[in-house]
């Protein structure tokens, strides 16, 4: 089994994962939302969200897909989307608002069941930094969610923050009904997570704190280097011994 990470791009928005693609958490103002009395259709909202800012501002999504033992078995294993803070309304709604102005916000980090396990949101991150390092982009912010105290170091939160996030961000796809709920636990991110992969606090939020990431040319150096490690080892693996002559 392995993981690929591609863009989102207009002719594949049927490929983000169900609740993503129904979820208007983000793109849809509240008082708007509350005016409509749930005459909305959710799905439209997104799709026309998604198509003004891939038009105006570029790929706003990575989406990932884990690939079986057969080719045609290929399964959308999550995604991630970001974008302007100008282009998403709840934005400027929480007490640690506002985003810096140099930065994207990060809005989405979608696991989805069954693959919490798969280290799909740390490809999808990776994917979302060599994409930002290479449009220039100087950082990401985002706002976390916690749901208890604070953890007190990031040894302390390592692995079960992560795997709090991947049981919480999977949860609509085990549960029909809540796929189409869109609330602060479904759809915000884990603060601790975000630490656990670089993120420092900014804004300090006993609920949800603000986030930051500083890019630069590094992450995207680190990236090549691994990569070409990943294909070296790959050639070598490959490759047969020479055999050794007997005299």
């Amino acid at each position: 089994m392995s993981t690929s990470v591609t863009a989102l791009t207009l002719d594949g928005l049927d490929q983000l994962p169900a609740h993503t693609r129904r979820c208007v958490f983000w793109e849809l103002d509240p008082a708007v939302a509350a005016d409509s009395h749930g005459l909305c259709d959710p799905v439209f909202e997104k799709e026309a969200w998604l198509s003004t800012v891939m038009l105006e501002w570029g790929s706003c999504g990575q989406v990932a897909h884990v690939e079986g033992s057969r080719p045609s078995d290929r399964n959308i294993a999550g995604c991630a989307l970001y974008s302007p803070p100008s282009a998403v309304p709840r934005a400027s709604l929480f007490p640690t608002s506002p985003v810096s102005p140099d930065a994207v916000l990060l809005t989405t980090l979608q696991a989805e069941f069954p693959y919490e396990e798969a280290d799909v949101a740390h490809r999808l991150i990776q994917a979302v930094v060599a994409d930002l390092v290479r449009r220039g982009v100087r950082a990401i912010e985002a706002f976390g969610i916690r749901n208890g105290p604070a953890s007190s170091s990031v040894a302390d939160r390592g692995f079960g923050s992560s795997m709090r996030l991947m049981e919480r961000i999977a949860a609509p796809l085990r549960d029909p009904a809540a796929a189409t709920r869109c609330t602060p636990e479904t759809c915000m991110i884990d603060a601790d997570f975000l630490e656990d992969v670089g993120f420092e606090v900014v804004a300090q939020h006993h609920r949800f704190p603000r986030l930051r990431l500083e890019l630069n040319t590094d992450h995207l150096w680190k990236e090549d280097v691994e990569r070409a490690l990943d294909q070296l080892l790959a050639a070598a693996s490959m490759t047969p011994p020479a055999r050794v002559g007997v005299f």
